[in-house]
């Protein structure tokens, strides 16, 4: 195994979603980064691919993320731009269920805290204007005109060229063994080398419970299904539908995207926290019939047009907190080592603002965006204290 020769400011280990954006913004302030990835960019093992995620304001999840969002907003602006990509589309979105249902009630908590644009629809407004949706009798909807979907393999991408033209130094296929601290920085030991850097910003996506044991944050690695189903009649008619979240009165929410993809594409689908414990090891990527049978039994109810064939369909993985909220921050007894991991199943629309966050704690070992909330001591018991 050889040893590097050179040593770097930052080395960020992991290029999905979060780690990409970190090390662009990292490169782009100046920094000398290099940046380490076990798949090839842009990959589909994790958890940033599948063609698009939703992107949306009004968050039923805590209006705390809000801030984050709006300036998430400015910088996916900013990301399209640069990158001259469509990382983004806005189509509106609509976040439908029972008005007590956290779907419905949490988005219009946040949208009335925050001053957001919206709409309140009740049953029939909701089907004379999306005549696909059939909602029960008493299902209100908040409509939000600024929601919308991210492309993930596209805005990983463009993070990734746009690092490499500030400078940046990134590595594909290269495993991460191990790293510590040692008394002048961190090394990071790869299949390859080992690497030297002053600080070290670890973005592990679902390999979270292996790469940082050591911090004895509790991270569940969970197995998700995305769906890509045939509408009855073609998929002409959900080319302009909003992208939608619903819950029904158990409490168990599904959401679906416009047919973006052409009438070939098909509408893509999913069940939202219906998911399998796994490994990335372990996770089983084969889709069986008996989960198509029940996602499209499941939005028959809801968009009967969808209970057509599926086209395709695909894995990703959660990194669920106990309580999902995100882990953003800097290691309390280190001040070189920076962590960003447990975005339990809604983080990629936060991708842009969180590699700038990253950034800020590093090089500053602060940020003015609010991210108390994704403090890990808060998941920490007895002690009060990372191990």
């Amino acid at each position: 195994m050889a040893t590097a020769t050179h040593g770097y400011d930052v080395i960020v280990i992991g290029l999905g979603g979060m780690g990409s954006a970190a090390a662009y913004h990292l490169a782009a302030r100046g920094q000398r980064v290099l940046g380490l990835e076990k798949f090839t960019p842009a990959h589909n093992k994790g958890s940033s691919h599948g063609g698009s995620r939703i992107i949306r304001q009004s968050y039923f999840e805590d209006p705390a993320y809000v801030p984050l969002l709006l300036r998430s907003y400015e910088l996916w602006e900013k990301l399209a731009a640069d990158s001259e990509r469509e990382v983004f589309r806005l189509t509106g979105g609509l976040f439908l269920g029972p008005p007590d249902s956290l779907t419905v009630a949490g988005s219009l908590r946040a949208s009335r805290e925050w001053s957001l644009p919206h709409e309140v629809l009740d049953a029939a407004e909701i089907r004379h204007r999306y005549p696909s949706f059939t909602p029960e009798p008493g299902d209100i909807a908040v409509y939000e005109d600024k929601a919308g979907f991210a492309r993930p393999e596209l805005t990983v991408q463009a993070h990734i060229d746009l690092a490499l033209r500030s400078g940046a130094t990134l590595s594909f296929g290269e495993q991460v063994l191990d790293w510590a601290e040692t008394g002048s920085g961190v090394t990071v030991t790869t299949e390859s080398a080992t690497y030297h850097a002053d600080q070290l910003v670890i973005c592990p996506g679902a390999w979270a419970p292996e790469l940082l044991a050591k911090f004895g944050i509790p991270i569940t690695v969970e197995r998700h299904v995305l769906y890509w189903l045939d509408p009855i009649g073609g998929a002409a008619a959900f080319a302009d539908q909003p992208i939608h979240i619903s819950e029904n009165s158990s409490g168990e929410q599904i959401y679906t995207f416009p047919a973006i993809d052409g009438p070939e594409g098909g509408v893509k689908t999913a069940f939202f926290r219906r998911g399998i414990e796994c490994t990335p090891d372990t996770i089983d990527r084969v889709v069986h019939q008996h989960e198509i049978k029940a996602m499209r039994d499941r939005v028959a109810e809801l968009v009967p047009a969808l209970d057509g064939p599926c086209l395709h369909s695909a894995t990703c993985m959660y990194s669920n907190t106990p309580d999902q909220h995100f882990v953003i921050a800097r290691h309390p007894d280190s001040a070189r080592v920076t962590v960003a991991c447990g975005f339990s199943g809604h983080g990629f629309k936060f991708v842009p603002v969180v590699g700038e966050i990253l950034a800020d704690l590093t090089i500053d070992a602060k940020t003015a965006h609010p991210i108390t909330l994704f403090d890990p001591q808060r998941l920490v018991a007895d002690d009060n204290s990372i191990a």
